[in-house]
C-alpha cells in the first residue's frame, strides 16, 4: 500500500511536471508583444465600453482610448446605468478634452437581465455607426499602436473575433500578487497550450472585436444577457457558426482597485466556478497540472514512508522547477520587470488554486460587483434577493 501510494503520488508529479514543460514550450513558440506594420485603409470602429464606478486608475485607463494612433474612424461608446454614476464625470471630462474625437456617453437605464454589464452593451451598440465592434473592460488600458494590432487579423475573411492577452498591472497587495501569478503566468500559458489541441473557440474579455452581421447572427448581445461569461458566450457562438477566433500578439494592461485575500478568494472563486460551467471536463482534469500539489503530497509522502533516499531530492527538484518556469514565462509577459513577483509566492498561489478547484465543485454561488447570483448550469445566472 506504501509503495503504491508512493508511486501514483510520483507519477502525479512527473506528470504535473511534464505538462508544466508542455505548457512552457506552448508560450515561447507565440509571437507576444510583436507588432504589425500595416499600411493598408483601416476600416472603421465603434468601441463600447461599458462602465460602473471608477477607482484612481479609471481615468487613465480610459484615456488611452482617446490616444489611439489609428489611421481610421473610431466611436467610443460609454455606457452607465446611472446617470448619477461617478464614471460619468471621468467620462464626460475626457471627452471635454478630446473635442476631435466621436465619444459619446450613453445612460444605459434599462436592465435587461442579469447581467449588467451586457444590459449596457445591448443598448450600446444600438448607437454603433460601424460595422467593427470592439468591447472593452473598463479597468483596460492600452498601447497607442492597440486598434491597429488589433483589427489586423480581421481583415483574413475566415476570422470572426480577435481578442487578446491581458496582465495585472498593478499588484499593489500580496494578495495581489498571488493573483498576478494566475493571470500573468499561467493563465494566457494554459490558453496557448490548450490552443495545440484544437483552435480556440472561446474568448477572452479584456478585449473583443468582431463584425457586427456576426453578432447578429448569434442573436446579438440579447442572446448573452442572463449569462456570466458573456465573453466565452460570444466567442463560443462565434466560433460555432465556423469562423476562427484570432490571438492579438499585443497584451493589454488590467488596472484593479487593491484587493485583500478574500476579495482575491472570491475573484478567483468567481472566475472558477465560470470555467466549471463553461468548460467542466477540462476544468476536472485540470487539477492535474498544478506544479505544487502533487509535488508536495509526494515530498511528504517520501519523508514519512520512504526508505528511498533520493526520492524527497526528486520531488523538490519538481517544485523549484515549476517557480523556475513560472518566473520565465511571467518575466516574458511583463517586458520592462514591473511589479516582479516574490519566487516563493508560486507555490503559495498553487495551494491556493487547489482549494478554489475544490471550491469550483462545490456550490454555485458567486458574488459578482457586490451582487450576489447563483449560477445555473447553462451558465446563466439568477440574482439572488
Amino acid at each position: 500500500m506504501v509503495n503504491f501510494l508512493e508511486a501514483a503520488l510520483g507519477t502525479l508529479a512527473l506528470l504535473s511536471l511534464a505538462l508544466g514543460l508542455w505548457q512552457w514550450f506552448a508560450a515561447r513558440r507565440f509571437p507576444l508583444h510583436q507588432r504589425v506594420a500595416d499600411s493598408s485603409p483601416a476600416p472603421a470602429v465603434s468601441l463600447l465600453k461599458p462602465l460602473k464606478g471608477c477607482d484612481a486608475t479609471t481615468a487613465e485607463s480610459l484615456q488611452s482610448w482617446f490616444q489611439q494612433d489609428y489611421a481610421g474612424r473610431i466611436q467610443i461608446l460609454f455606457g452607465i446605468k446611472d446617470a448619477q454614476d461617478p464614471a460619468g464625470n471621468i467620462v464626460r471630462e475626457l471627452i471635454g478634452k478630446n473635442p476631435g474625437l466621436d465619444a459619446q456617453l450613453v445612460v444605459c437605464a434599462e436592465a435587461l437581465g442579469a447581467s449588467g454589464k451586457v444590459s449596457k452593451l445591448v443598448q450600446l451598440v444600438r448607437l454603433a455607426k460601424y460595422e467593427l465592434i470592439l468591447v472593452s473592460d473598463a479597468d483596460v488600458r492600452v498601447p497607442p499602436d492597440f486598434l491597429t494590432n488589433i483589427v489586423a487579423p480581421l481583415r483574413d475573411p475566415q476570422t470572426g473575433l480577435v481578442n487578446c492577452f491581458y496582465r495585472l498591472a498593478n499588484p499593489a497587495t500580496m494578495a495581489m500578487h498571488c493573483e498576478a501569478i494566475a493571470i500573468n503566468v499561467d493563465f494566457w500559458s494554459q490558453v496557448l497550450q490548450a490552443a495545440t489541441l484544437r483552435p480556440p473557440d472561446f474568448a477572452l474579455g479584456a478585449v473583443m472585436l468582431t463584425r457586427r452581421r456576426l453578432l447578429e447572427e448569434i442573436g446579438g448581445f440579447a442572446a448573452m444577457v442572463n449569462c456570466l461569461a458573456d465573453d466565452y458566450q460570444l466567442g463560443h457562438r462565434i466560433a460555432q457558426n465556423g469562423h476562427r477566433i484570432a490571438l492579438c500578439p499585443v497584451v493589454v494592461e488590467c488596472w484593479e482597485r487593491p484587493m485583500n485575500w478574500s476579495a482575491v478568494w472570491k475573484h478567483q472563486l468567481r472566475w472558477a466556478r465560470t470555467i466549471r460551467v463553461c468548460r467542466p471536463l477540462p476544468y476536472f482534469f485540470s487539477i492535474l497540472s498544478n506544479g505544487t500539489f502533487w509535488p508536495m503530497l509526494w515530498l511528504i509522502a517520501s519523508l514519512a514512508l520512504s526508505k528511498t533516499v533520493y526520492l524527497p531530492y526528486l520531488a523538490v527538484a519538481c517544485l523549484l522547477i515549476r517557480i523556475a518556469f513560472a518566473q520565465n514565462l511571467q518575466r516574458r509577459f511583463t517586458p520592462g520587470g514591473n511589479h516582479p513577483t516574490p519566487p516563493w509566492l508560486v507555490p503559495v498561489k498553487d495551494l491556493l488554486q487547489a482549494a478554489v478547484w475544490a471550491g469550483a465543485f462545490s456550490g454555485n454561488a458567486v458574488e459578482w460587483r457586490g451582487q450576489k447570483m447563483r449560477l445555473r448550469r447553462d451558465g446563466t445566472l439568477i440574482e439572488e434577493k
